[in-house]
């Protein structure tokens, strides 16, 4: 999940934590190698939307892995996609995590969605989380952790700062 220095997923003047430029070649290889090892890519209905209408023509580095991996949709609305390779959850999100997690292959990845990956984590249903830190502040935005029921305590497993001021960290649940 890309985030700015100040916290925020979304929001901002702009709307955005693009950061004010591209990503470093080596932030991008390591998110490409994420996505390729990804056995299933779950997203909420809003992202669905946005990336089912950019990912199917983009000729984009992440373009390729994006598209051929399994895709699930979690959405109580929609009743169809259109994007190949993407299946809609509809059931209590909770029980379509389990039967996820339950299926063989590679990671579970969230490529966006704020909306759905605060409810992940308002439901702790979240093992590990990749932050993306962009060299930006926004000043107000969506929060990646909203509406916590309680404290998540985490723990760091890796912290990676690249040239252009992108740091990606990686935390864990506790065991």
């Amino acid at each position: 999940m890309g985030i700015s220095i100040d916290g925020y997923v979304s929001g901002g003047p702009e709307g955005d934590i693009g950061g004010g430029g591209p990503e470093h070649p080596d932030a991008v290889a390591r998110k490409l190698a994420w996505i390729t090892r990804a056995g299933v890519h779950a997203m909420g209905r809003v992202a669905y939307e946005q990336m089912s209408g950019f990912w199917p023509t983009s000729t984009d580095v992440y373009a390729k892995p994006m598209n051929e991996i399994p895709k699930v949709v979690f959405s109580t609305t929609l009743t169809r996609v259109d994007w190949p390779t993407t299946t809609i959850a509809s059931g209590d999100l909770e029980t379509e995590v389990a039967k996820l997690k339950a299926e063989p292959g590679g990671e579970i990845i969230v490529y966006g969605g704020y909306r759905f990956a605060q409810a992940l984590t308002r439901a702790n249903l979240v093992d590990e989380y990749r932050l993306v830190t962009r060299p930006v502040a926004l000043g107000c935005g969506e929060p990646m952790f909203k509406d916590l029921p309680t404290v998540r305590r985490l723990e760091l497993a890796e912290v990676t700062p690249y040239p252009d001021g992108t740091v990606i960290s990686i935390y864990r649940r506790p065991n």
